[in-house]
């Protein structure tokens, strides 16, 4: 005679057990720790920086969820799927807002458009990322690793466009409206900030271009130190530098997250997190994994939306963000 056994109820979620998983349910509460903590984590040179190189990475962060998710549930363990909800509640609270469009608006509304690159000063192509550049619109375009020798492709293909420009070492400055006060002060030997004011139509705003020092992770850990003290420069520059409407823009080698940068970065509103969809990770441009190249804003400057430009032949994105008084 053929026996039946009655079907259990409920599917693979009925049959999670509550005593499993423990080691799942520990990495799901040290990965929110480290969401929300991040802050604390030392990042000084005993630490070999070990924060910065968390913050720049940190929203990669949440691909550690649905893995943790999927491991709760090959170990059915019911304790395990719950600890996971915390990180990923975290990274929601975090990050969620840049899964939508943040935009208020676009250049079309906008009182200014910036766009800020790193153009590599090994780029094969100045002339194309020159008109790559121009065709955003943006009143204000910066430039960061200009070469002498790519200089005058630059300049060339950007004067009718943007008429005004000024460089300083290795930054320039493109402008549509005349451009006044415009100067380099040394942030670290062979890197300059320039300062410029742009004589917009509805009046005065002052851009900052900076390319601070490059960072490097290797055996002795995430090497900052160059760059750490450049950002310390640079604050001790905003701060004595005119208040009003002010733009900051470059490459910062760094993530707004990095607590290091935050005597820069403290003051100003980034435009992409304010507004941006998407993460507007600029860099590498073949497959970005950091926001490194920022538009920050300050002093009655709103921004609208914020994006990236599509690829050049240099190794970053171009950003852009439009902005109103």
């Amino acid at each position: 005679m053929t026996e039946y056994t009655k079907p259990r109820r409920g599917g693979a979620l009925s049959r999670l057990r509550p005593g499993r998983g423990g080691v799942v349910a520990a990495l799901a509460v040290l990965t929110a720790l480290v969401l929300l903590a991040h802050p604390w984590i030392p990042s000084g040179p005993a630490a070999r920086h070990l924060g910065s190189l968390v913050q720049t990475f940190l929203p990669w962060t949440g691909l550690a969820v649905p893995v943790l998710a999927a491991a709760a549930l090959l170990r059915r363990s019911r304790r395990a799927l719950a600890a996971v909800l915390l990180p990923a509640l975290v990274w929601g609270g975090l990050y969620g807002s840049a899964l939508g469009d943040g935009a208020r608006g676009g250049p079309a509304l906008a009182d200014l458009t910036v766009v800020t690159h790193n153009v590599d000063d090994a780029n094969p192509d100045p002339a194309g990322t020159a008109r790559a550049v121009a065709a955003s619109g943006a009143q204000l375009i910066a430039l960061e690793e200009l070469t002498r020798p790519a200089l005058d492709a630059y300049e060339r293909e950007l004067a009718a466009s943007h008429p005004y420009h000024v460089v300083q070492g290795t930054v320039g400055l493109w402008s549509t409206f005349p451009l006044r006060g415009a100067g380099g002060t040394p942030i670290v030997p062979w890197r300059l900030l320039l300062r410029a004011t742009a004589e917009t139509p509805k009046g005065p705003v002052t851009v900052y271009v900076a390319h601070l020092p490059s960072v490097r992770l290797g055996a002795g850990g995430f090497a900052t130190e160059r760059r750490d003290e450049a950002a310390r420069n640079l604050a001790a520059q905003l701060r004595a530098g005119p208040a009003g409407r002010t733009v900051l823009v470059g490459d910062f080698n760094g993530t707004t997250a990095d607590g290091a940068l935050a005597p820069v970065t403290g003051g100003f509103t980034a435009a992409q997190e304010a507004v941006g969809a998407g993460f507007g990770f600029s860099w590498p441009a073949r497959f970005p994994v950091a926001r490194i190249d920022q538009i920050l804003l300050r002093g009655g400057l709103t921004p609208l939306a914020a994006w990236t430009l599509p690829p050049t032949r240099s190794d970053h994105l171009p950003v852009a963000a439009s902005l109103r008084y």
